[in-house]
C-alpha cells in the first residue's frame, strides 16, 4: 500500500488500537467457543489481519501464541501465491491448510485464510491458527518422537478452498474427520474458527464506515513504516559486529547423537543478519522446523528484547536470514516436524546467547528451553471414545541485569498455558499427585534464573503416554558469569519400578496401567552475573521460600547458616557469607 495522505497522530493511534482490538476479540471469541482444551485452556491459537497484496501483518491478537507472530505472515504470503495461481481470491472464499513446509510449525496447527471485500474490492486478509488435538498419524496427539517422515505424524492438508465463493466443501471435512481420532472435537473447533471471522468482519467494516478506506489504508501504511523505523532505531543502538553462539539438542528421538544449532548475528547500522550456517542438517527424527518458523522465532526473540515495538510487518523488515536448506531449521518434505515445539525454544536461546554479548544490559540468560510436551491418550472407560490430553511444560526464565527470572513461566515462544489440574482430572481418567515449583532448578547468579516445575500424573485406567522434550544433556546456559539451570527430567514408574527412557526426555506410546505414573521436571532459567555478588538477603529469601536448598546456598552463593528458627511449621534460616 502506498499513500501520500497525511494522518494526524490521534487518528493513527485510534485506528491502531481499534485494529488490535479487533484481533484481540477474535482471539477471545475462539478461546471461549473452542471445544478442545488445547485452545480453550492453553490458548494455542492466533488471529491476525494481513495486507492483501504483500501479506504483511497489519495487526495480531495479543491472547494467542507468539510462535505465530511472524510465521502466519509467511503462511499468508505463500497462500496468496497459491490463490493467484488459481484465479485469485473471490468473495466468500475461505482457504485452509496445515502443510508445515508452507505454514510452519506442525500438522496440528491448522491455518484458515479469509479474504475481506469492501464494496466489491479486496481490502485485506484475515487469518487464524488453531491447534487441532489429533490429525491421525501413528501417535495420538501428533507428537511422535520416533517419526522419520511427516506421514507418520498425521494428515497433510495443502492450501485448499474450504469455502469457494460461499459454497462449503463438506466432503473435504468428512474426509478429514474419517482419519482422526476425535472427529467431534475437530468439527467443533473448526466451526468456532470459521465463525470468528464474522467478529473480525464486523469490526473492520465498522472502522471503515467511520474513517473510510483511504484513511484506513493510509493509517496502515504509516503503522508499518513507524514500526520499521522504531525497530531500526533499537538495532542502531547495538554495537556493530558479528556475535556467534552454538547450542545443541540432546538427540532427535531416533538417533542418540547431539544436533548443533549455530548462529552468527551481524549488526550493521540498523540492519540485522541472522546466519545459521553450520547448523545440523535435517534430522532423521522429528527435531525439525520450517524456515518460516525459524524466522518467526528470531523476531519473537527481538520482541522480548524490544517489547515496545508494535507487532506488525514493519517490525520484521530490518531482518535478513541465511538458513541452510535442508537443515533442522529449514525442514523439507518428507522430514517430520513434531519436535517443532522444542526446536522453536532453542532458536530463542541462541538469539539471546548471541545478543547477550552485544547488549548485556537488555538480554537475559537462556530460559528453560524445552516445551517437553507430555501427551496422555486412551479410551474413556465409560464410553470407549478417544481422549488426548496435552501438557506443555512451564519452566523458568533466565535472569537479567535488572531482575531474577520468571518462575513457572509459559514457553517464551508459545505462551501455551498448562491445562488446569482440576479440569484435567474432571475430563480424563488420571490423577495429579503433585504440581509444584522445582527446588534447585534455577541457574545461580547475581540475578538467578526462575525455577522450573515438577509434576506427576498417575493413570487411573490403561493409557499411552508420549513425551517429546529436550535439555537433559545440554542445559539452559547462564550469561555474564551466571550458572546453568538444572536439566530436564522424565521418569516413568511402571509396575512399581522406575524407568528413564533411553532418549532421556523422549518416549513414545509408553503403556501405563492403573497405578502407573510419569514424573516430569522442567528446567529453570540460566543465571545472570556472578552468584557471589548476589545480595545475601535474596539468597536467604530463596532458601526460606524453598526455591533453593542449603547445598546450593552454600556451594553456589558461599553462604552458611548462623541461625535456624521454627517459623509457621517450617524452619526459617538466617545466613552469612563465608570468608573467601
Amino acid at each position: 500500500m502506498t499513500q501520500s495522505m497525511t494522518i494526524d497522530p490521534v487518528t493513527l493511534a485510534v485506528v491502531r488500537g481499534a485494529l488490535e482490538q479487533i484481533t484481540d476479540e477474535m482471539d477471545l471469541n475462539l478461546i471461549r467457543a473452542a471445544i478442545s482444551p488445547i485452545i480453550s485452556e492453553t490458548n494455542d491459537c492466533a488471529h491476525g489481519l494481513y495486507d492483501a497484496e504483500t501479506g504483511e501483518t497489519i495487526a495480531q491478537g495479543g491472547f494467542g501464541l507468539p510462535l505465530f507472530l511472524a510465521s502466519m505472515q509467511w503462511t499468508v504470503q505463500r497462500v496468496i501465491a497459491v490463490a493467484r495461481a488459481q484465479g485469485g481470491f473471490k468473495e466468500g472464499d475461505l482457504w485452509f491448510l496445515n502443510d508445515p513446509y508452507i505454514s510452519g510449525t506442525h500438522l496440528n496447527d491448522v491455518v484458515l485464510v479469509k479474504p475481506v471485500f469492501v464494496d466489491g474490492e479486496l481490502f485485506g486478509l484475515f487469518a487464524n491458527t488453531g491447534h487441532w488435538m489429533d490429525m491421525g498419524g501413528s501417535t495420538p496427539g501428533g507428537w511422535a518422537p520416533s517419526a522419520t517422515e511427516i506421514h507418520q505424524e498425521g494428515m497433510v492438508i495443502p492450501p485448499l478452498r474450504l469455502f469457494e465463493e460461499g459454497r462449503y466443501n463438506a466432503s473435504l471435512i468428512r474426509l478429514i474427520t474419517a482419519n482422526v481420532r476425535m472427529p467431534e472435537e475437530l468439527e467443533g473447533d473448526l466451526a468456532a474458527m470459521i465463525n470468528v471471522f464474522e467478529v473480525g468482519r464486523r469490526g473492520l467494516e465498522a472502522l471503515i464506515g467511520k474513517y473510510g478506506k483511504a484513511t484506513l489504508r493510509a493509517c496502515i501504511t504509516e503503522m508499518l513504516d513507524r514500526s520499521e523505523r522504531e525497530m531500526r532505531s533499537y538495532i542502531a543502538e547495538i554495537p556493530d559486529g558479528t556475535y556467534r553462539v552454538e547450542d545443541w539438542f540432546d538427540n532427535d528421538g531416533v538417533d542418540d547423537a547431539p544436533l548443533k544449532v549455530a548462529l552468527a548475528i551481524t549488526v550493521a547500522g540498523d540492519d540485522l543478519h541472522f546466519d545459521f550456517t553450520g547448523t545440523a542438517p535435517a534430522a532423521r527424527g522429528p527435531m525439525n522446523i520450517s524456515d518460516s518458523t525459524t524466522c518467526s522465532m528470531c523476531l519473537v526473540s527481538l520482541k522480548h528484547i524490544f517489547p515496545e515495538v508494535p507487532v506488525n510487518g514493519g517490525a520484521f523488515r530490518p531482518a535478513r536470514f541465511t538458513i541452510p536448506k535442508p537443515s533442522i531449521l529449514a525442514a523439507a518434505y518428507p522430514s517430520p516436524v513434531g519436535g517443532t515445539t522444542d526446536v522453536t525454544q532453542r532458536v530463542v536461546d541462541v538469539v539471546f546467547g548471541a545478543l547477550a554479548q552485544a547488549i548485556p544490559d537488555l538480554v537475559p540468560a537462556a530460559p528453560f528451553g524445552t516445551t517437553g510436551v507430555a501427551t496422555v491418550s486412551g479410551r474413556r472407560p465409560e464410553s470407549g471414545s478417544y481422549y488426548v490430553a496435552v501438557y506443555p511444560y512451564p519452566g523458568g526464565y533466565g535472569g537479567s541485569r535488572v531482575s531474577d527470572g520468571l518462575v513457572n513461566g509459559t514457553p517464551p515462544s508459545s505462551m501455551a498455558r498448562f491445562m488446569s489440574v482440576e479440569m484435567s482430572e474432571h475430563r480424563y481418567p488420571l490423577r495429579f499427585d503433585h504440581y509444584a515449583i522445582r527446588e534447585d532448578s534455577s541457574g545461580a547468579g547475581l540475578h538467578r534464573g526462575g525455577c522450573g516445575t515438577s509434576y506427576r500424573i498417575t493413570a487411573l485406567a490403561d493409557c499411552l503416554v508420549t513425551v517429546l522434550g529436550d535439555r537433559v544433556d545440554y542445559v539452559p546456559f547462564g550469561v555474564q558469569g551466571g550458572g546453568p539451570a538444572a536439566p530436564n527430567g522424565v521418569v516413568f514408574t511402571l509396575a512399581g519400578k522406575e524407568w528413564i527412557p533411553p532418549m532421556r526426555s523422549k518416549a513414545e506410546r509408553v503403556a501405563l496401567t492403573a497405578g502407573d505414573s510419569v514424573s516430569l521436571a522442567s528446567p529453570g532459567g540460566g543465571g545472570f552475573g556472578d552468584p557471589l555478588l548476589r545480595d545475601l538477603a535474596a539468597v536467604e529469601d530463596d532458601l526460606n521460600a524453598g526455591l533453593i536448598s542449603f547445598a546450593i546456598a552454600e556451594q553456589a552463593y558461599g553462604a552458611s547458616i548462623v541461625k535456624a528458627v521454627p517459623h509457621g511449621g517450617r524452619i526459617r534460616y538466617t545466613l552469612e557469607r563465608k570468608a573467601h
